[in-house]
């Protein structure tokens, strides 16, 4: 195997790693293609005796994107950004969606095969509130977080790629778990309740029966629209906006698809597309729903621009 596949061997997982540390899958893909370049660059002077090939990529990739954050704008959902939103029908005015972790398509960022309780972590570790709230740490802290806890390796290892000791690792792990804690993995596989509580809501949106719709909601759900800071927390203040005319479902199609480990549509009305809506469930009920406003997402995720009336799930 020649040495430019053997890269792109390491293509997805470096894609994963770099949308951790970025939150914006074309920053991502913008990292390992730098990545990928300077290591061409000096395949020449690579050693296999001295660092495996994935271990060298990581380190390039790691200056990368640390680099590429130096100059960047910390991004979150709208909930880190600011309070709660009254209920009501305007959302307000839209902001760059620079300011947000973005979705990603799972097959652009999870391998498709490996260990299922590593794939589970992996999994768990893109959702979008854990993806919000790894970016509330320093760029080294994420770092370490990621590599010690999502990609596996020992403090030793990690010491080594940021050219540090295996005592500041673990210190910057501690600081790093301090903020925030790993989620428990899920069942990668959806169950058959889920599956109901998705068919149930695709009915709700696409027939605009907003009070089925709520009724799919826990108590304390979420609904947001970015590129809008407008949200909403708790299932009354939902119901109240929708029933206001705050809704993207009048004459609405959903085309099924998955993002960020969670179940997740392309929305279209009148057959145009709108953007991509992420579904985060929890236990017997929906979580969150985040509805990204923009169109240009169908590309990343394979998704029609156009799409003809008959609704698709």
């Amino acid at each position: 195997m020649g040495f430019e596949e053997r890269l792109e061997g390491h293509r997805v997982d470096l894609t994963g790693y770099c949308y951790r540390m970025l939150a914006d899958l074309g920053e991502a893909e913008d990292a390992v293609q730098e990545t990928m370049i300077r290591a061409w660059r000096k395949a020449d002077s690579f050693d296999e005796r001295k660092a495996a090939l994935r271990t060298w990529l990581y380190r390039i990739a790691s200056n990368v994107c640390i680099d590429m954050l130096r100059s960047s704008q910390r991004r979150g959902l709208a909930m880190d950004l600011t309070s709660a939103s009254t209920p009501g029908p305007d959302p307000g005015s839209a902001v760059n969606l620079s300011r947000f972790v973005l979705p990603v398509p799972d097959h652009r960022v999870l391998p498709d095969d490996g260990d299922p309780a590593e794939l589970a972590v992996q999994r768990e570790t893109i959702r979008l509130a854990f993806m919000a709230a790894l970016q509330q740490l320093p760029p080294r802290q994420r770092a370490v977080l990621i590599l010690r806890q999502v990609v596996g390796w020992s403090a030793a290892e990690v010491a080594d790629l940021l050219n540090t000791s295996p005592t500041a690792v673990n210190s910057l792990l501690q600081r790093a778990r301090t903020t925030m804690a790993l989620p428990r993995p899920h069942d990668a596989d959806l169950s058959p309740h889920d599956e109901s509580l998705l068919s149930r809501y695709v009915e709700a949106f696409t027939t605009h029966d907003i009070a089925a719709l709520v009724t799919l909601l826990h108590e304390d759900a979420t609904m947001s629209m970015p590129p809008y800071l407008w949200w909403l927390q708790g299932r009354a203040a939902i119901h109240e906006a929708l029933l206001g005319g705050a809704t993207v479902c009048a004459n609405g199609q959903l085309v099924r698809t998955s993002a960020n480990g969670s179940p997740a549509f392309g929305l279209y009305r009148d057959g145009e597309a709108l953007g991509v809506a992420v579904i985060d469930l929890r236990g017997t009920g929906i979580e969150r729903i985040t509805t990204f406003l923009e169109p240009s997402l169908m590309h990343t995720f394979g998704l029609p621009m156009t799409l003809d009336q008959t609704v698709r799930m």
